[in-house]
């Protein structure tokens, strides 16, 4: 039998795993049970009724946290041009260039949490795919992370643009925040990603959608939200 600590198992008995809670009560509990040494990350998960083997079923997009992530997005930009590369640098990207930056992570550099990419360098970022693409940090044009426009795309990412994409389980884990953010904020910022993924829901997609929702911080239990309700409310 797994051992729990004190401060765990406390945390789990304010939590009825067979109720169904509101996003303003799961943010509450959320928030009230985020008693690690650190300041934990607040994530929704959602379960969604699709098969990610299909291509016309895959889920994937970005959008803007109202009110950022709380964490420090570091951003490189895949450009070949003198004034990309000077408007991405600006706009605060950690790396900008051409094919030097495809060798430079080929070798085994990820030291970054996002990536853009112009669509002429494309055709060398395509040789990056087992790397990016496990950690999720494939540029995409659905997720509007490839553009020629690198330095506006730079400025929303560190703002508080996110992607999300199902994985193979279809499931979808996005952060929404850090727990000492305001309620106010949280809410926010999750009424946001709630709308965007309801709002992709693929036309081939058959019968339910949402089927589960959840919302936890890094160490903290998982509350559920009642997925018809949800999907009636924010859809």
């Amino acid at each position: 039998m797994a051992h729990h600590s004190k401060r765990v198992a406390g945390n789990r008995g304010k939590v009825d795993r067979n109720q169904f809670y509101t996003l303003t009560e799961s943010i509450a509990l959320t928030k009230e049970n985020a008693t690690a040494k650190f300041d934990e990350t607040v994530e929704l998960a959602f379960l969604l009724g699709v098969d990610p083997r299909h291509a016309d079923q895959m889920v994937r997009g970005s959008v803007a946290l109202p009110h950022g992530t709380g964490k420090t997005v570091r951003v490189v930009v895949f450009c070949d041009q003198e004034d990309q590369i000077a408007a991405a640098t600006e706009a605060g990207a950690e790396e900008a260039g051409g094919e030097e930056l495809v060798s430079k992570i080929q070798g085994g550099w990820t030291d970054f949490d996002a990536a853009v990419a112009t669509p002429a360098m494309m055709r060398f970022v395509g040789r990056l795919g087992k790397i990016l693409g496990p950690r999720g940090l494939m540029p995409s044009p659905k997720a509007g992370s490839v553009t020629a426009d690198v330095g506006k795309a730079v400025e929303e990412i560190k703002a508080g643009k996110i992607e999300y994409r199902v994985d193979k389980f279809s499931n979808i884990h996005v952060p929404v925040g850090k727990a000492s953010f305001d309620a106010s904020m949280l809410e926010e910022n999750a009424r946001s990603v709630i709308e965007a993924i309801l709002k992709a829901r693929p036309s081939a997609c058959k019968g339910t959608y949402l089927k589960g929702l959840a919302m936890s911080s890094t160490m903290g239990p998982g509350m559920r939200m009642d997925p018809a309700a949800i999907t009636a409310q924010y859809k």
